[in-house]
């Protein structure tokens, strides 16, 4: 793993403006730097998700739904304190680590077009749009899914092959995907 001083050049500015934003340098972007160009792609899109029109709430749904289909033991700590950060409910945020319903109708059709989309590797049926669509979402909404879903896609690809560390700032978050049913 690399940091600001010692990561390869194409990595060392966006490690630094990482550690600027966070106060540190998660193992993740550590674990990046060893390829500057994922570790750009990465940070650039977080920034640009960052933006879409889904709430910062909608946006963890997004995150971590696909970090629990994708068993992602290192990110869905990680979001369960972005999503404290964002003001998610409690319940909901255990919800979402346990792959369960959310309590508002909305979110949980959000949820649920999301896993939908990794599921069926974007292949859903008309059904699940239109369930989007019926609790108010839009066609803009659902492309900004993808992009989300293609931010977890690197980073839950990048943990699973590299066996990522969890960082201290989230150890007592831990998780293992429960068994369903």
């Amino acid at each position: 793993m690399f940091d600001e001083i010692n990561g390869p050049d194409g990595a060392r500015e966006i490690l630094e403006k990482t550690k600027a934003e966070f106060k540190m340098i998660p193992n993740l972007e550590r674990t990046m730097a060893g390829a500057p160009a994922l570790l750009e792609a990465y940070s650039t899109t977080w920034n640009i998700f960052k933006t879409t029109t889904l709430s910062e709430v909608e946006q963890q749904i997004v995150y971590q739904t696909a970090n629990f289909e994708n068993e992602c033991n290192y990110c869905v700590p990680w979001h369960t304190l972005l999503s404290r950060q964002a003001g998610m409910s409690p319940s909901d945020i255990e919800a979402l680590r346990a792959g369960a319903q959310l309590s508002n109708q909305k979110h949980e059709q959000l949820r649920r077009f999301a896993q939908a989309l990794i599921r069926t590797k974007g292949k859903v049926v008309k059904a699940d749009l239109a369930a989007f669509f019926d609790v108010g979402y839009t066609e803009q909404n659902a492309l900004e899914v993808i992009l989300g879903i293609a931010i977890k896609t690197m980073s839950n690809y990048t943990n699973s092959i590299a066996g990522t560390p969890l960082d201290k700032e989230v150890e007592k978050l831990l998780w293992r995907k429960p068994l369903i049913g």
